[in-house]
C-alpha cells in the first residue's frame, strides 16, 4: 500500500493500467477515513460510437471497483474544475491528460458551446499547472505517453506528440510524484 502523494502523474502507455492505479489510490484515500471523498474528472468525448461503448464500459467498471468514487465530465475547462472540486478531504482523479489535450487541439464544432476558443493549450496547461499547485487536497493526474515510438508520419501527428510531451514534461515538473506504468506494475521515476 502506497501512501497518497500531494499530487501524482501516472503515465503509461494504452492498457498499462494507468487508470487502475488512480483507482486504487482514490479506494486507499476513502478507505482511510468516513470524510474522505474521491472525485474523478473525465476528460472522454464519445466522438464516435465505439468511443461511446468505451465510456460506458469505464462508467460501469469503475462505479464497480470504486463505488464512491462521483464523476464530472469535462473535456475542456480542467483548472476551474479542480479549482471548484478541489478540498483538503477530496482527492481529484484527472482521466486523462491526454484526451483533454486531444478535445483542445481538435477543430471546434458548432455544436461545442462550452469549448474555450479564445486560449490556445499552451495558456490552458498554463492555468492548469496553478490549479494542481493550488489544490487544497491531493490531485492524482492520468496520461498517455507515447513518445516511445517510431516518429509518427504526418505532420499534425508528429506535433500533437510534441505537444503531449511538452505537457507531460510540465505536469511532471509540478507533481510530487511521477509513475510509470510497466504491464500493470507501478514505477517510481520522480518522489519528492
Amino acid at each position: 500500500m502506497s501512501t497518497i502523494a500531494t499530487s501524482e502523474l501516472i503515465l503509461g502507455g494504452q492498457k498499462s493500467g494507468k487508470s487502475r492505479r488512480a483507482e486504487l489510490l482514490a479506494r486507499q484515500w476513502l478507505a482511510q477515513s468516513p470524510t474522505h471523498r474521491a472525485v474523478l474528472i473525465a476528460t472522454g468525448q464519445p466522438w464516435d460510437e465505439e468511443m461511446r461503448q468505451r465510456i460506458e464500459r469505464h462508467q460501469r467498471e469503475r462505479a464497480e471497483r470504486v463505488p464512491g468514487l462521483l464523476t464530472v465530465e469535462e473535456p475542456y475547462a480542467l483548472a476551474p474544475t479542480l479549482a471548484r472540486v478541489s478540498s483538503p478531504q477530496v482527492l481529484v482523479v484527472i482521466d486523462c491528460l491526454t484526451l483533454w489535450l486531444t478535445n483542445l487541439l481538435m477543430p471546434g464544432e458548432e455544436s461545442e458551446p462550452n469549448r474555450p476558443l479564445t486560449l490556445g493549450w499552451q495558456a490552458q496547461a498554463a492555468t492548469l499547472l496553478i490549479a494542481i499547485e493550488q489544490a487544497s487536497g491531493p490531485v492524482v493526474l492520468v496520461g498517455n505517453e507515447i513518445g516511445l515510438g517510431v516518429i509518427p508520419l504526418g505532420r499534425e501527428v508528429r506535433a500533437f506528440v510534441d505537444a503531449l510531451g511538452q505537457l507531460n514534461q510540465q505536469v511532471a515538473h509540478t507533481c510530487a510524484r511521477v509513475t510509470l506504468m510497466v504491464a500493470g506494475q507501478p514505477l517510481t521515476v520522480k518522489q519528492s
